[in-house]
């Protein structure tokens, strides 16, 4: 399903809820946010609104911290 969604396409119903399912699956499997939209021609904004909608906990930012050292 993710390689057939047409680029700026309205994703709605039972489409939109089969995606969400697959999105979620990836992303609990550690993808990103960002690789997800590429996969799937969407924004990141999209991909983002569709995790929150399904209730999905999102991973904080990665990166460096600039909390204190743990030594």
């Amino acid at each position: 399903m993710t390689e057939s969604v047409k680029k700026g396409a309205r994703i709605t119903g039972e489409d939109r809820t089969k995606l969400a399912g697959e999105l979620t699956k990836k992303y609990s499997q550690g993808a990103s946010i960002r690789a997800l939209a590429e996969e799937t021609g969407r924004s990141y904004g999209f991909v983002h609104r569709l995790l929150t909608e399904n209730e999905v906990a999102l991973r904080s930012r990665g990166g460096a911290t600039r909390g204190k050292n743990k030594r």
